[in-house]
């Protein structure tokens, strides 16, 4: 395994990993080895977690960006991509630090040397956006932590930046506190790009750091911000310290917002003009049975939706918005690439909208889960994937009830998206005939990457309801030998039409990683 590895790597990835092994001669080879070779030995430094390497590179970086997704993708010396790894925690603490240590003493230096001395910054931008946000361990370092570090990092900068102001100050004044002709102060500074997830646990931290923003050494600039379980007042007031510039998505779940809620938050995203995605899963908004003000709250959330220029995707999840979708999309004024209305309660007249609408020739992902799409919602959903064919790359119809009659009835339309690169259908009571009918009827899908199939109902106990519920299915008892047998069929029948290379599978850890920028 480790000469497999070894092979699929450069010479020159193979000798930066001997350099990084030896700390020692690394660190004094530092000062003549050419700039070039910094991207490599940073990757060696990384894969192999070298920590006082990766230190020493960082603090004597010589390149204006340090950017992980370019570092850590997959390039000529080296096929690992670790940017779609779990990020080591290690080895992003220590990145943290050494951009810190490389800012003390940079301040340092601006405080004690003349002008003519002063060493000129090269670091300026700190890239961290990218890195996974996978499951959670001892090595690892998750969405959330490194929200929680970075703040704190921001905070202890800002610490040491003010002691200098405050000796360069006092440099400033001669004997009677006359002024002294001193070198102008030139400020020290690395943007550091990020994704910042935020919640009740780490809102303070956050908002110190976002609130000291402006002005800091080291500063946040945010391109996708998450927050969960936080009050109006609390998202609103870490939207208003977050800069404009460059934030594309942002994702406001659980909060329990509501449309009253909404009301006040979402006039906050206008000032965001590059907002390009907008998550508002599980806010509590139900249309059902509107009053009179909530009417109007609903039609202010369709005002403010139509005020977000660059808006191409939308997850309005676990909301109620029975017969209202028309009312919600209807003002936007450039369409939609990606819509999630998962258990959305939608009726037949929803899906004859969207299917009329600006927005169906231009979606790539949309997300009908928990939908019933097995009774009235058939044909207009029909209608809808037949509109959407032509760019479609990524479609989700789980827990939405369709049994093997309803897939048959959506086998053209389905086989007409010829692009599609992901079907979920997970949580539906297909049988292993079914699925080997979809099977055989999608292989013809050239672009098809992935799919997440159910269990068939013929592999589940006597005991199972029919018609099941999804509760039912994912709490059911499966014949593992049943199942087995199925699955080794679908996959034989994979090799036999030449696609080896699509991954049928029930496991929906291979789906949370899907997402619209990389689509």
């Amino acid at each position: 395994m480790r000469l497999w590895l070894a092979a699929m790597n450069s010479l020159v990835f193979l000798c930066a990993q001997k350099v990084v092994s030896d700390h020692d001669t690394l660190h004094s080879a530092l000062g003549f080895l050419p700039k070039e070779l910094y991207p490599v030995l940073f990757k060696a430094a990384f894969l192999d977690k070298r920590i006082l390497a990766l230190q020493d590179l960082v603090q004597t970086w010589p390149f204006p960006v340090l950017s992980f997704q370019k570092l850590l993708r997959k390039c000529q010396h080296c096929e690992r991509a670790l940017i779609r790894e779990k990020p080591n925690k290690s080895c992003i603490q220590t990145v943290i630090l050494g951009v810190v240590t490389y800012l003390i003493k940079m301040l340092e230096d601006r405080h004690r040397s003349s002008r003519n001395k002063r060493k000129k910054q090269k670091l300026q931008i700190l890239d961290m956006t990218g890195l996974q946000d996978e499951g959670q361990g001892p090595e690892s370092m998750s969405l959330w932590s490194r929200t929680v570090t970075l703040a704190k990092a921001c905070l202890d900068v800002s610490k040491q930046q003010s002691k200098y102001m405050r000796r360069q100050s006092k440099r400033r004044k001669g004997p009677y506190h006359s002024s002294l002709v001193l070198p102008p102060y030139k400020p020290v500074m690395v943007d550091v790009w990020v994704d910042l997830f935020v919640n009740s646990t780490s809102y303070v931290v956050l908002k110190d750091a976002l609130q000291i923003n402006s002005n800091n050494a080291l500063r946040l600039r945010c391109r996708d911000f998450r927050a969960e379980e936080l009050s109006i007042a609390s998202t609103v007031g870490l939207l208003e310290f977050l800069e404009p510039a460059g934030v594309r998505q942002v994702d406001l779940r659980f909060n329990n917002l509501g449309l009253s809620g909404l009301r006040v938050v979402l006039p906050h995203l206008a000032k965001f003009t590059t907002l390009a995605s907008l998550k508002l899963p599980y806010s509590n908004i139900d249309v059902r049975r509107l009053t009179v003000g909530m009417e109007g709250s609903l039609q202010y959330f369709a005002t403010q939706l139509s005020r977000l220029p660059s808006l191409k995707e939308l997850n309005l999840g676990s909301s109620r918005l029975s017969g209202k979708l028309r009312q919600l999309l209807g003002d936007l004024q450039n369409p939609l690439e990606s819509l999630e209305l998962a258990f959305c309660y939608l009726l037949p007249n929803d899906l004859a909208y969207l299917s009329q609408s600006l927005h169906t020739p231009a979606l790539k992902k949309l997300d009908l889960s928990g939908n019933n799409l097995s009774d009235c919602l058939l044909q207009p959903f029909q209608g809808l994937i037949t509109a959407a064919s032509s760019t479609l790359l990524h479609l989700d119809i789980m827990e939405c009830r369709l049994m093997d009659t309803h897939l048959s009835t959506l086998l053209p339309a389905l086989c007409s998206c010829v692009q599609l690169r992901y079907l979920g259908i997970f949580g539906n009571p297909i049988s292993a005939k079914g699925l080997k009918n979809l099977l055989h009827r999608t292989v013809g899908l050239l672009d098809l990457q992935l799919v997440i199939y159910p269990y068939p109902v013929d592999c589940y106990g006597e005991d199972l309801p029919w018609p099941p519920t999804s509760s039912n299915l994912l709490n059911g008892s499966v014949d593992e030998e049943k199942f087995s047998r199925v699955s080794n069929e679908l996959q034989q029948m994979l090799l036999s039409a030449n696609r080896a290379d699509v991954t049928w599978t029930t496991n929906l850890c291979r789906h949370n990683s899907l997402d619209y920028f990389s689509l």
